[in-house]
């Protein structure tokens, strides 16, 4: 299985239904923002950096490394730099209760980094030859997608229908 083959398999329709929903959520903004083409190299690029960290963080392991989460976590990295001001709709479970309410997405997004952050360093001492969630994936494809965020904020360039207002857009 190669590396872009394993971005594309599940391990279930859980896993599949998982990724995909963060995919819709944060994935067409960051699209939005970089253009098609632009988009797919960097999903692309997210996915393979994130699955040479895991098989850096796990050189022994054994285990075949399947899902998108990697390039996932790297469109949700990207959306943390260039949204850092969007709200997301959020379900919160209270014992018996379920309610909908919209949070910060730099919130959500930190929490759920910080999340994998603490469970992946307490992976590193772990037996790699049981598998489980990569989630140095999960952390360097966050990273990757942050960093390109951080890039594209620094050079992007306004939209045409705003290029006749020059003066609010000089550096």
């Amino acid at each position: 299985m190669t590396v872009f083959t394993s971005m594309f398999l599940h391990g279930g329709w859980l896993h599949f239904a998982g990724n995909m929903l963060y995919l819709w959520i944060f994935g067409d903004n960051v699209e939005d923002r970089f253009g098609h083409g632009r988009y797919v190299l960097f999903y692309l690029g997210s996915g393979a950096a994130a699955a040479l960290a895991q098989t850096a963080t796990a050189p022994s392991s054994f285990v075949p490394m399947v899902g998108a989460s990697g390039a996932i976590a790297g469109v949700m990295g990207a959306y943390f730099v260039l949204f850092p001001h969007s709200r997301v709709l959020t379900a919160v479970f209270i014992v018996f209760f379920m309610d909908l309410i919209e949070i910060p997405a730099i919130f959500f997004l930190g929490i759920w980094f910080l999340m994998q952050f603490f469970s992946g360093v307490g992976s590193l001492g772990a037996d790699a030859a049981q598998g489980g969630v990569a989630f140095w994936a999960h952390i360097s494809g966050f990273a990757v997608g942050a960093v390109a965020g951080l890039v594209w904020r620094a050079t992007e360039r306004p939209p045409p229908e705003v290029w006749d207002q020059r003066d609010r857009w000089e550096r």
